[in-house]
């Protein structure tokens, strides 16, 4: 029991111990897991920490290296500037040792060349001596004959030597000019603007007439010689010379007739005008650099001038070159030719070009004088209107302020106006603007006096309701004013709408009623609430502010009318019957005896001529002519309308007292108060006419319109059958047009053929390069520019012609003018004028994109196509908005578009902009030129494009044909600037093949 009891309690302890021994065992497991992950946990948090470490120490050495590098590169800077500096000192210093040594060596040769001349003085004077020793009594004539010729020989010497003092060689007179640097290939390089400046330096100017003088008496000297006569050209040099601009001093006013006679002969027979203009002649080489800043047009005498002026320019440079070169050298470009020769063919030179000068500014002369009295006699028509004079010229006594203003005003413009034809043709300038005056106020008179509509640029503001919702006014005469046109100036005629041709039936322009239904026709709605000329801005600006003028003088005519002690109150109740009338008209059947019961123009008669002045009742009739204008009006502005009457009428309340001026405040009160009223209705009336004409347009736009303006069209041009008479410049187009309409649609048939099938991406096309290439690819753009869908042309003759030749028309650089235009487009010629300046346009913003990129590349060849492609985009924009804004932008705005565009690419410094300023400037001018092969090139892909769309329709396939020209040069951007001026001319198309088809089918 005892072995089997110490067993029990053996077992029991070893368990124990067993138990003891694996809770240490797991204890240990457990301590040792921790201490492997406490380890683990530190290893991670220093190889972190480690990590942290090398990449502070590696941003540290970075920004140390760049610092460095910095450091280094200014360094490299300064070294690199000091030894330029020091270059350009060593440069300098060399200068002018050799300037001095120069100078030396000339002083030099100078002295030995007097001790020479003394000596050979000397040995003379010792000869002559000697001779004379030895001589006898009968040579003593001999020895005074000797002596004068050494006398004469030393006057020659001295003289010789002052004139090569004073006035210098011709050898140096040349080499002077030569100097200057003016020459054919300089001026062509250079800008226009800093041309002109050039020219207009002093050195310049005295330096060139020195030498012109100069070969001018050479010239004179050579024919001398000859036995021969100078070709006379001053009937050509006195039409370019400045007329003289002397005034008589107050002292020499009490001088005799006869004796201001004798001054004016002998002032006339001292002046004498020198051969060779100077102002002409530097003229040249301005028209040889730059034609299209310098010439206006591109006619047959422009193109003679441009050719004259390469001629002479050319012999110029040839006659200086053999006068600093020598004549007859054999390594010339001159050959043998010599001096005498040369002058002569010079001289033949400047009389051709003299001639096609002339010729020039007296056609340029001519146009300006026609503008100078056309504009003379519209101030003239619009003050007799103004101010109402009689036939005898006189002026009413009861002239306002403001119309005794208008006619200083007027009086003043036309004495500026007179003093510039003056100064243009004389005093046959200043008869026919008299006579043109003259003819203005006779046809006025006539018309007035025949009871016919008077030919106004601004409409009558005595009766503001008149105005139609144009804002035009009618600008015929009736034809009996017309009879006595026949021997009137063309001014005359054009002011007063006349032919040129016939005054007794002259034709007709396009009414009102015409241009409505013809916009009905080509869908532009917009056009009837605010119809725009931009062509004529300056004269709507003139009309718009005569206007002002004249309805401020009628408001205060009427104010003036209605004030003082005995105030007359015809014009205020005139002007209410006026608002009874315009109320009764628009208003409808129900409401039209209320409105007359309202307001009685009987009782306000008793009520002003009893001298009471009650405004009470004035106030009842202004407050229902509001309430009527009110419910007259949509119901959209009925809250708005409320709160501008009810605020008019509480001021017209508050003033009801006289005020410290002493101005009765009743007037001033019912003025205002007519006046708002006037001017409420007014906006009325062209709401309701706007209202009607959208009613109309289903009707107007189908078979009806197009009948109406084939019945206007034949009122005033004929039947079909006398198109070929009746429509000269219609004849003259279509004749044009037909030359190369089958060339045109070849090439447009052409393009058709190589385009890809739908879905199948396009081919690659020759691209324009500017500077290192052009973009690798270009977005097209993604918006639906053929929205409305216009048809493409599918092949038909009369069709295709019509296309082509507005074509034609709208993508030629002079600009569209009515005289110029067939008849059958003439209604339409402010929409093709439109579509004229976006063509334009769009050949102005492509040249920019790519001059832009040129300079670009040029500049900075690490570009990346990212920025480059981004400075293109910035620039489409930013011209697109400045065009838009304002179509008669110049080249600075569109060179300052360039410069911000080009500041997206790199950094460039003050000095690098303003360098790039000019190469921008210079190479764009240049761009634009009409003969530079870029301007060729984009001017026939935008040519292309137009092309593309106008033949192939608005759809997909003239997208695609437009998306190719344009992609040629990089301007893939203005795809839908193309589309939508193309939209534009296939309407015209089609309208004009609908209305006018009856005679181009006659002319055909």
């Amino acid at each position: 029991m005892r072995f089997e009891k110490e067993r029990e309690e053996l077992e029991t302890r070893v368990e124990s111990r067993v138990r003891q021994a694996e809770e240490n065992r797991l204890r240990l497991l457990h301590a040792d897991m921790q201490k492997r992950a406490a380890l683990k946990e530190r290893t991670a948090r220093s190889l972190v920490q480690k990590a942290t470490s090398e990449s502070k120490y590696m941003e540290h050495v970075r920004s140390a290296i760049l610092q460095k590098r910095t450091a280094a590169e200014k360094k490299r800077l300064r070294l690199l500037e000091a030894e330029k500096t020091k270059a350009q000192a060593r440069l300098l210093r060399i200068q002018k040792a050799a300037m001095n040594v120069c100078s030396q060596r000339e002083k030099e040769r100078k002295k030995l060349k007097e001790q020479l001349d003394n000596k050979l003085q000397r040995a003379k004077k010792q000869r002559a001596e000697y001779l004379k020793q030895r001589g006898s009594p009968h040579n003593s004539a001999h020895a005074d004959y000797v002596k004068h010729a050494e006398f004469l020989s030393r006057k020659l010497a001295r003289c010789w030597r002052v004139f090569v003092k004073s006035r210098k060689t011709t050898l140096t007179l040349a080499e002077a000019y030569d100097a200057l640097g003016i020459n054919e290939k300089s001026v062509k390089s250079m800008p226009f603007e800093k041309l002109a400046m050039s020219m207009e330096f002093p050195t310049v100017l005295q330096t060139t007439k020195a030498l012109l003088d100069r070969l001018e008496r050479r010239l004179v000297i050579s024919h001398s010689v000859a036995c021969s006569s100078v070709e006379n050209v001053d009937h050509l040099l006195k039409r370019v010379s400045s007329p003289p601009r002397r005034k008589v001093p107050p002292s020499r006013e009490g001088r005799t007739r006869a004796v201001a006679k004798r001054s004016a002969k002998s002032s006339e027979a001292i002046i004498r005008l020198p051969r060779y203009s100077l102002r002409v002649v530097l003229c040249a080489y301005m028209i040889l650099a730059h034609p299209g800043a310098v010439l206006s047009g591109q006619g047959e005498k422009e193109k003679q001038l441009m050719e004259s002026a390469a001629n002479f320019v050319k012999e110029f440079e040839l006659l200086i070159k053999i006068i600093l070169d020598g004549p007859g050298r054999p390594s010339d470009v001159t050959g043998h030719r010599k001096f005498r020769g040369q002058l002569a063919n010079f001289d033949k030179a400047w009389c051709t070009y003299l001639y096609c000068f002339v010729a020039w500014k007296v056609k340029d002369a001519r146009l300006l004088e026609e503008d100078l009295v056309r504009a003379a006699c519209k101030l003239e028509l619009s003050m007799m209107q103004t101010c109402k004079l009689t036939a005898d010229g006189q002026s009413p006594n009861n002239l306002t302020h403001d119309m005794k203003a208008i006619q200083k005003q007027v009086t003043d413009d036309q004495k500026l106006l007179r003093e510039k034809v003056q100064h243009l043709s004389g005093d046959a300038g200043i008869e026919r603007m008299d006579s043109a005056l003259s003819d203005t106020r006779s046809k006025f008179f006539e018309a007035k006096e025949n009871g016919g509509p008077l030919a106004a640029p601004v409409a009558n503001v005595s009766t503001p309701l008149s105005i139609n919702p144009s804002g035009k006014a009618p600008l015929e005469v009736n034809e009996n004013s017309r009879t006595s046109a026949l021997g009137s100036s063309s001014v005359v005629r054009s002011l007063f709408g006349a032919s040129s041709s016939s005054s007794t039936s002259p034709v007709k322009q396009p009414t009102e009623n015409e241009q409505m239904v013809n916009e009905m026709l080509h869908e532009d709605d917009s056009a009837f609430a605010a119809r725009s000329d931009s062509a004529n801005t300056a004269e709507k600006e003139f009309q718009k502010k005569v206007r002002e003028t004249m309805e401020k003088a009628f408001w205060d005519m009427v104010t003036d009318s209605i004030r003082g002690d005995k105030p007359d109150y015809s014009r205020l109740i005139n002007l209410v019957k006026e608002v009874r009338d315009s109320l009764h008209e628009l208003a409808p059947k129900e409401w039209k005896e209320e409105i007359l019961e309202n307001i009685d123009l009987e009782i306000l008669s008793q009520v002003l001529g009893s001298g009471s002045q009650d405004a009470q009742y004035l106030g009842q009739i202004l407050r229902y002519s509001l309430d009527m204008v009110r419910k007259l009006s949509a119901a959209a502005k009925e809250d708005e309308m409320k709160q501008s009457h009810d605020k008019l009428l509480s001021e017209l309340a508050a003033s009801s007292e006289v005020n410290d001026s002493g101005i009765n405040s009743f007037v001033v009160a019912v003025i205002k108060g007519l006046r708002f009223i006037l001017e409420e209705i007014k906006e009325l009336q062209a709401e309701v006419a706007k209202a009607r004409i959208q009613l109309m347009q289903p009707i107007i736009k189908g078979s009806a319109g197009v009948e109406y303006l084939q019945k206007a069209f034949t009122d005033r041009y004929g039947p079909p059958d006398n198109a070929s008479a009746s429509l000269p410049l219609t004849l003259q187009w279509i004749l044009t047009s037909k030359g190369i309409v089958e060339e045109e649609w070849n090439k447009h048939s052409d393009c058709l053929s190589i385009m890809p099938p739908a879905g199948q991406a396009p081919a690659l096309v020759p691209v324009l390069r500017a500077g290192h290439g052009a973009p690798v690819g270009q977005p097209s753009s993604s918006s639906a520019a053929g929205a409305s869908g216009q048809p493409e042309c599918k092949g038909e003759k009369l069709d295709k012609l019509i296309r082509i030749g507005l074509l034609q028309l709208i993508t030629s650089m002079e600009g569209l003018q009515m005289q110029s235009t067939p008849e059958s487009l003439q209604i339409n010629l402010l929409r093709l004028r439109a579509v004229q300046s976006q063509f334009q346009q769009v050949i102005a913003i492509a040249t920019s994109m790519l001059v832009l990129r040129q300079v670009l590349m040029s500049e900075n060849s690490k570009a990346t196509p990212l920025e480059l492609e981004n400075a293109i985009s910035e620039l489409s924009k930013a011209l697109v908005k400045i065009l838009d804004s304002s179509p008669d932008a110049g080249t600075e705005e569109i060179v300052e578009a360039m410069i911000r565009a080009s500041a997206l690419v790199g950094s460039p410094s003050k000095e690098k902009i303003q360098a790039r300023r000019q190469i921008i400037t210079r190479v764009f001018l240049k761009s634009l030129q009409p003969g530079d092969v870029v301007f060729k090139k984009v001017s026939h892909a935008v040519y292309c494009a137009f092309r593309g769309v106008v033949l192939g329709g608005s759809g997909p396939m003239g997208q695609k044909l437009a998306d190719a020209a344009l992609r040629r040069i990089g301007a893939v951007k203005l795809v839908d600037r193309v589309m939508k001026a193309a939209e534009v001319l296939i309407k015209v198309a089609t309208v004009s093949e609908v209305v006018h088809g009856p005679w181009y089918k006659a002319l055909v």
